[in-house]
């Protein structure tokens, strides 16, 4: 209730629990088959062995030296002794995080959530150095954390087949909304030109129209998506966002001589939700892997912004995931926003990993 310091990013309040320790774990027991400890020796010699600070890092260390000289372990690792950031050929080794990766490849993700770990995590959150406003994360929380897992999302696009996360993430649902009022239009008859590895120049009647889809795709992605544990989706379902007579009339929105401007979410009767102001992305990294017996994983995964929240603890940054949330719990008009934050919700993610799955048989491919 009062205005986090020195910002809601770089304040305690936006760390929340770290997450894919637990996930990766779970899908460890169900999916591997290399030994678990076995999987973590190339990021503890890594740490312990150091990393060539590139250009770019140079750069991202030099434009977040004031917050991360508001925290020791920060400012120690990416600071020398001046408070200047370190250069760009500089090693950085971290026998914290190696210390840290053996006791999680031994102990298994206990070691992360419970005991030394997880009291550091805490003891992090909470100080109040560098003027910093404390969150309220408790040895508990981390203790309690579950990953769960959901059924994902798949819809239809022309001849493949679409998968993607549900909620609480809304990346799935708004690729398939999008693509889902794209398919009303004749995309294929607006093909780039000078077509070569990057893809060439694209038509732009065709940035037009998926302009305008995205537009759409968003304004209800961001009226009615959040943590559906704890807020009702229209009809109960994704599957009401992505219905494809409800995408046609949404289609039929778009002007293709004109943009619309600001797209309005589509009308589902009662119980309304507010639309909260907007902010941008700031970082997040993304795996795909596709092995030899034709298993396929899309992993995206981040702490946020770059270097999260500015908190380090034991090797590595606390995320500032939690201003994933809408900032005002209410919009202009007082109506709730469906992404308010509330005790035990996770907060929505824009992330979109996906699995595109060609629906043609191989023997009729030709």
């Amino acid at each position: 209730r009062t205005e986090p310091l020195p910002d809601t990013r770089a304040s305690g309040r936006s760390i929340g629990v770290p997450g894919v320790v637990r996930m990766l774990e779970a899908v460890h027991t169900e999916h591997g088959r290399t030994d678990w400890n076995e999987l973590f020796r190339p990021a503890i010699d890594l740490a312990d062995q150091g990393i060539v600070i590139s250009d770019r890092l140079a750069q991202s260390i030099a434009d977040a030296a004031p917050q991360l000289a508001l925290d020791a372990a920060a400012r120690e690792y990416f600071l020398l002794p001046d408070g200047s950031p370190k250069p760009a050929g500089e090693v950085l080794t971290n026998p914290a995080m190696a210390k840290t990766l053996s006791a999680i490849a031994t102990d298994g993700a206990d070691a992360f959530y419970t005991g030394d770990i997880a009291r550091a995590i805490v003891e992090a959150t909470n100080t109040t150095t560098g003027g910093r406003t404390p969150g309220a994360m408790t040895v508990e929380d981390l203790a309690a954390y579950e990953a769960r897992e959901r059924q994902p999302l798949c819809t239809s696009y022309r001849d493949h087949e679409i998968c993607g996360m549900p909620t609480p993430s809304s990346g799935g649902v708004a690729v398939a909304a999008t693509l889902g009022i794209l398919e009303n239009f004749d995309l294929s008859a607006l093909p780039p030109s000078d077509v070569d590895a990057d893809g060439g120049v694209p038509d732009a009647a065709a940035v037009h129209l998926i302009s305008e889809a995205e537009r759409l795709a968003y304004a209800d992605r961001d009226r009615y998506v959040a943590d559906s544990d704890f807020v009702p989706l229209p009809g109960n379902s994704l599957g009401t966002l992505v219905n494809p007579d409800y995408l046609a009339e949404r289609a039929a929105l778009i002007d293709p001589g004109r943009s619309m401007g600001k797209a309005t979410p589509g009308n589902f009767g009662p119980a309304p939700l507010g639309t909260p102001p907007q902010s941008p992305e700031h970082g997040t990294s993304h795996i795909s892997v596709a092995d030899s017996y034709g298993n396929v994983a899309a992993m995206t995964t981040t702490i946020e912004a770059a270097f999260g929240s500015f908190h380090m603890t034991e090797g590595f940054l606390l995320n500032n995931q939690l201003t994933d949330f809408a900032a005002e719990p209410v919009d202009e008009e007082g109506l709730p926003v469906a992404n308010r934050v509330e005790p035990g919700k996770r907060p929505r993610s824009s992330m979109a990993p996906t699995l595109v799955f060609d629906r043609t048989p191989a023997g009729d491919r030709g």
